[in-house]
C-alpha cells in the first residue's frame, strides 16, 4: 500500500483528506510547516508527500527545496487552493511531480497518489497549460525584483485584492484573520512603494497576476 504524508497548516482539511482517502491509501503522518513537514519526511519516508503550496517557514517550495536538495527520494504531489499560474510552475520547477487543487474528489486524489507514486505527472486539467507553456519555452523567465521580495502568502493577498475581494473575503479564502491580511497588505505597499489597494490592482495587473 502506498504510504503518504500529508503536509498542510490546517488540521480540519489534514482530517478531511484522511478521511477521503480512507483504507485505500496508507497515512503516515501528518505536518503543518516547513520544518515539521523536513522532519516528518525524513523520519517516516513517505512514498508521496501531499503539500500544500503556502504554509509558514516558507511553503512547499521550501520543502521542496531541502529534502529533494538533500538527495531526498520521495515524490511529491502538490494539493493547494491555488491555482495561480506561478505557484503552479514554482513547486513544478521545485521538483513535484504534480499539481491538484482542493476541489478535487477522494476518488480523484486518490487516482493522482497512485499516478505519482508510480512516476507519472499529473495535474488538474486547467493547470496543464501553465505548466506546457512554461516549459515550451528555453528562455529564463524575467526576473522582476519587486516581486521577488514578496512572500508567497504576501503574492496570494495581492492577488485576491487585484481581483476585487474584500478583507474579509480575503481572510476566508486563505484561512486566516482579517488582521492578518491588513498586516500583508500594509506589508506589501511597503516593499512596492506604493500607496493604496488601486495602485496594487494595477500593478499586480500589469504583471498579469490576477
Amino acid at each position: 500500500m502506498i504510504r503518504v504524508l500529508i503536509v498542510d497548516d490546517h488540521r480540519l482539511f489534514r482530517s478531511g483528506v484522511r478521511a477521503e482517502l480512507g483504507d485505500s491509501i496508507h497515512v503516515v503522518g501528518e505536518a503543518e510547516d516547513v520544518e515539521s513537514a523536513v522532519k516528518a519526511i525524513a523520519e517516516l519516508t513517505p512514498d508521496v508527500v501531499l503539500l500544500d503550496v503556502h504554509m509558514p517557514g516558507g511553503g512547499g517550495q521550501e520543502v521542496l527545496r531541502r529534502v529533494l536538495g538533500s538527495g531526498g527520494q520521495v515524490r511529491f504531489l502538490a494539493l493547494s487552493v491555488s491555482d495561480a499560474a506561478e505557484d503552479v510552475i514554482g513547486v513544478i520547477r521545485g521538483g513535484a511531480r504534480g499539481y491538484v487543487t482542493k476541489n478535487i474528489s477522494g476518488r480523484e486524489l486518490t487516482d493522482a497518489i497512485r499516478r505519482v507514486a508510480e512516476g507519472d505527472a499529473v495535474f488538474s486539467p486547467r493547470l496543464a497549460g501553465f505548466v506546457l507553456d512554461a516549459f515550451a519555452s528555453t528562455e529564463a523567465p524575467p526576473i522582476d525584483p519587486e516581486l521577488d521580495s514578496l512572500t508567497q502568502r504576501e503574492r496570494e493577498v495581492l492577488r485576491l485584492i487585484a481581483r476585487g475581494y474584500a478583507y474579509k473575503e480575503i481572510a476566508k479564502e486563505l484561512f486566516i484573520s482579517v488582521k492578518t491580511v491588513e498586516t500583508h497588505v500594509s506589508s506589501v505597499l511597503r516593499k512596492l512603494q506604493l500607496s493604496n489597494r488601486h495602485e496594487l490592482s494595477r500593478w499586480a495587473t500589469a504583471r498579469r497576476l490576477v
